[in-house]
């Protein structure tokens, strides 16, 4: 892996800081955030004077029991090419649930949820990192993630975990040391034994956050400084490995340039003052061979059983490759005349996480095994994050309703689970307020009406309880 050296996460509110920061080599950027024919001037600039950008990807979901998206790999492909990465990042964690796989409505998290530490997710997650790495002109890496809650019933730890998949699927590791710390907190897990068991030689960089510490839960909120822990974390880390490169997130609250230059120059520090590592930065393992190519597509390494398993578009139904059957999936997730290695894995998988995800998003009972105190911690960060980020998003609404505007959502939030991204989810949010007849106030229900006849168009699309729900406050509005 090459050296990328000391970066940061670039993020627009603080462009002209991180174009004055001394030593910056290199800065990331959130995937969905920018589009490749339009790069952001502060990120061309930065590219022109030889900056390397990698672009991390937030929405995929490789740790979902679906397949991923062919056409969220394809934006995330064209995104490393139009930024000239060497490497493109994503998170091993789930971000939706529901949907076809469990025949209920599909939800979305909007948020990074861990997945069980079991072999059926692992056979899962493995095959989904093969697809990405087929779909993609780079190599991959892929995160470890903070989390407030336990899966009942895991058969690994993290760096078992980490380290089977870097075994059978060769990708590389980011490994973010404050989820380390986040986990030590909230799941009593080691960082030091995690460490240990995983591959140090895989990693590809590390990230550094910071966060804050409230009745005995860390919240990763890459909105505080970088507290001496976490640092600590990042020794342990370098005493073992040097790493290829390693970055400071922040995502809210961004404080003074100067600020920013302190915290990575603690970062710095911590490098320089690092014993000699015990491991140096190496190739990821070298994957297994693959047996059979179909349309151009190599076929997912498997873990040694007699199945072959050929992803892309193919319609063949005999054997070839190996000595036992051939199977054939659509880059869609279709299946042909056998059924997929891991077609009962995901199954089960969906299951689980569709529970778990409707407790936290939807108000269903709880899953048996879960922590109810934790889950309720979590469904309410969850929708505190859906309040801000509409807020962000749609900046009219708590302009139009004022004070009224959080706990207005919150409420709303608590029982309708997000279905199709966040500007969706506002102007839901606006067909709830008015199909109630709210808000009470004449001038601000006319000027939420005003925003959403804006935004609806003259037909608002067809299917869907929001849709139906939707005509409904146009057949009211029309009455007026």
């Amino acid at each position: 892996m090459d050296r990328l050296g000391t970066g940061i996460g670039w993020r627009p509110e603080i462009a002209d800081g991180i174009a004055e920061l001394p030593g910056v080599d290199w800065v990331e950027v959130v995937a969905e955030n920018i589009c490749p024919g339009h790069l952001p001037p502060a990120v061309q600039a930065l590219r022109a004077r030889g900056t390397t950008v990698v672009p991390h990807g937030v929405s995929l979901g490789l740790g979902g029991a679906e397949r991923p998206d062919p056409g969220r790999l394809a934006a995330l492909a064209e995104r490393a090419e139009a930024l000239g990465a060497p490497l493109v990042t994503e998170h091993i964690a789930f971000v939706r649930a529901g949907g076809p796989l469990t025949a209920s409505p599909a939800m979305e998290a909007g948020h990074l949820l861990p997945m069980p530490r079991t072999r059926d997710a692992l056979d899962v997650l493995c095959e989904n990192v093969r697809i990405a790495q087929d779909a993609l002109p780079v190599p991959l890496a892929v995160e470890n993630i903070a989390a407030l809650v336990n899966w009942p019933g895991e058969e690994m730890t993290e760096g078992q975990f980490l380290a089977e998949l870097v075994e059978r699927t060769g990708v590389r590791l980011l490994i973010d040391v404050a989820n380390l710390h986040t986990n030590l907190v909230n799941r009593n897990e080691d960082p030091a034994t995690a460490l240990d068991e995983l591959p140090v030689e895989a990693i590809a960089y590390v990230h550094v956050a910071g966060g804050i510490e409230r009745d005995g839960v860390w919240h990763d909120t890459h909105a505080h400084p970088v507290t001496r822990p976490v640092l600590d974390v990042l020794a342990e880390l370098c005493a073992r490995v040097t790493p290829p490169g390693v970055l400071l997130e922040r995502d809210e609250d961004f404080p003074a340039t100067g600020e920013l230059a302190a915290e990575l120059d603690a970062i710095r520090t911590v490098l320089k003052e690092a014993p000699t590592p015990t491991v140096l930065p190496a190739p990821a393992p070298a994957p297994v061979p693959r047996p059979l190519r179909a349309t151009g597509v190599a076929v997912p390494r498997g873990t040694g059983t007699a199945t072959a398993t050929a992803i892309g578009t193919v319609s063949a139904t005999g054997t070839a490759g190996a000595t036992g059957t051939s199977t054939s999936i659509g880059t869609a997730g279709t299946t042909g005349t056998a059924a997929s290695t891991t077609d009962a894995a995901r199954q089960r998988l969906a299951v689980a996480q569709t529970a778990l995800l409707s407790a936290l998003v939807a108000g269903t009972p709880a899953p048996e095994g879960f922590d109810r105190r934790r889950l309720l911690i979590q469904s309410r960060a969850l929708a505190a994050k859906r309040a801000s980020v509409v807020a962000k998003i749609a900046p009219e609404l708590p302009d139009i309703l004022g004070g009224d505007y959080r706990p207005g959502f919150l409420a709303y939030a608590r029982h309708r689970p997000m279905r199709h991204g966040y500007r969706q989810d506002a102007m839901d949010f606006a067909v709830h307020l008015l199909a109630e007849g709210r808000p009470a106030d004449p001038d601000a229900h006319r000027r939420l009406t005003q925003w959403w006849r804006d935004r609806a168009g003259p037909k608002p699309p067809r299917g869907g309880p929001a849709h139906r729900l939707a005509h409904a406050v146009r057949r009211a509005l029309h009455r007026r």
